[in-house]
């Protein structure tokens, strides 16, 4: 890395830093009554945990055909990806219900990183088929999509906008009654068996947008690790740094009490609400795995212990961020993954240009945590802790550069791309990947900073280069 570039980094990451609030206390305490934003709605006062039922054991997927004989389901769908229909964990589902008595359809057309238009024939499949119950087998990309087939064959009348979240969608609140859905997750990512939330690309804006509501959330997830085995190196990594930055951002973002407006009815409190009590201690447990386990779940696949915790810590990290949310590592990634070029990752069987979800998250971290770190110092000195930095010594006004560099060390010892720029973006691309990040404001809001365009703009500058 040249001397100059590596000079401009540094200035930028100082701009941010010199430019955060400089308040004389930043405690992040929950005794606070509600008060006042400074656009005079009034904040929350309340915080709501949701989480879907998690059975979690070795072997646990041959449960699922019980599982839906118990529910009384009669037409199943099982939605999966072409890779996976034909793997291990797919067949041990469908032996499962074939020794079950359970009637089924396969839908193996889900698409790696889902866009609107692979939403909308699944959602005509689902419509079709009539299902009383769904299985979703795969990755958040599976889970999501399976998740908006039961929403929109359940509410078949709605336009595609009406659930999907504001400012492009209509963000409308979920009111139908859904069919039972049984998620098993094949990677250690997204969390999404936890969640009610599903991602996908709008093709038209080319940004990423998403459907949100504790209706989405699956009825059960079955965490089984013995399918962490067939995950190669890359999406290892790439899935672990999904969870590494759900945990990061949940216990970093804006508290549930300082979030505005305050609802009118409950109907309307977001799923993602701020940081919280509960919600904090998933965040730190799974920081916690993750320091320990995710380079070796990465290095040695035969590591059973490593990948297991991994498969676990996703999960732990789902129960965390679904309530509380993510923030601007999740925002900035979105434009990242809609506007790739040519880049495809390593390990991905895909036919399509593709920026793996969790890389186009974690790349930016470095940069988002050093212009967030001055709201909440004490915290972000703890997740630099946790994560293996030295913090004795440290004063609040480090917290940034500290977790900052730890970041970038632990990306460095995994062997990921140098920024952005190693994705094929430049500096010409800035103004694009800012336009795609306004839109995100379901995420983008639970910053404990608010950003300008400006911000963003430096922030996405100083994520063109890592090391």
């Amino acid at each position: 890395m040249a001397a100059a570039a590596r000079a401009r980094i540094a200035h930028l990451l100082r701009q941010l830093q010199r430019a955060a609030c400089q308040c004389p206390t930043h405690s992040h305490t929950y005794s606070q009554a509600p008060g006042f934003s400074p656009s005079g709605k009034t904040t929350d006062y309340a915080f709501e945990m949701a989480v879907s039922n998690i059975r979690y054991g070795a072997g646990v997927t041959k449960e699922v055909g019980m599982d839906l004989q118990n529910m009384g389901a009669k037409n199943v769908c099982l939605m999966t990806d072409k890779n996976l229909s034909q793997l291990p964990p797919v067949r041990i589902v469908m032996d499962s219900l074939v020794a079950n008595g359970i009637n089924f359809k396969v839908y193996d057309n889900v698409r790696v990183e889902p866009t609107d238009r692979s939403f909308m024939e699944a959602i005509e499949f689902a419509r079709k088929g009539a299902f009383d119950a769904y299985v979703a087998v795969g990755g958040g990309s599976t889970m999501d999509t399976c998740k908006a087939a039961n929403l929109y064959a359940s509410s078949p009348h709605s336009d595609f906008l009406d659930y999907v979240s504001a400012p492009i969608g209509k963000g409308k609140p979920v009111s139908v009654p859904l069919k039972p859905l049984i998620a098993v997750p094949t990677t250690s990512g997204t969390g999404s068996e936890t969640t009610g939330v599903a991602i996908f690309d709008y093709e038209h804006l080319k940004v990423k947008l998403g459907i949100t509501s504790r209706a989405l959330k699956p009825t059960l997830g079955l965490v089984d690790p013995w399918h962490t085995w067939h995950m190669p190196g890359r999406v290892v990594t790439n899935s672990g740094f999904d969870v590494l930055c759900h945990a990061l951002e949940s216990y970093s973002a804006l508290p549930y009490h300082m979030r505005s407006p305050c609802p009118p009815n409950p109907i309307f409190r977001p799923a993602y609400q701020g940081s919280n009590p509960v919600s904090d201690i998933w965040a730190v447990h799974t920081l916690r795995i993750v320091a320990k386990y995710l380079k070796r779940a990465v290095r040695n696949p035969d590591d059973l212990e490593a990948r297991s915790n991994m498969h676990l810590a996703s999960t732990f990290a789902g129960i965390s961020f679904g309530n509380a949310g993510v923030h601007l590592c999740h925002g900035m990634s979105y434009p990242i993954s809609g506007l790739v070029k040519t880049y495809k990752a390593k390990d991905y069987n895909v036919d399509h240009p593709l920026v793996p979800h969790g890389l186009s998250v974690v790349l930016t971290s470095p940069a988002v945590f050093t212009f967030t770190a001055q709201m909440f110092p004490e915290r972000h000195l703890e997740m630099a802790e946790i994560l293996g930095a030295d913090t004795r010594t440290a004063r609040a006004a480090d917290a940034g550069p500290i977790l900052a560099d730890t970041l970038r060390k632990f990306l460095f010892d995994l062997d990921v791309d140098d920024g952005l720029a190693a994705l094929g973006y430049s500096k010409a691309d800035i103004p694009a990947l800012v336009k795609g990040t306004l839109p995100q404001e379901r995420v983008t809001k639970l910053a404990p900073r608010p950003q300008s365009e400006e911000d963003l703009s430096a922030l996405f500058e100083a994520s063109m280069k890592l090391y």
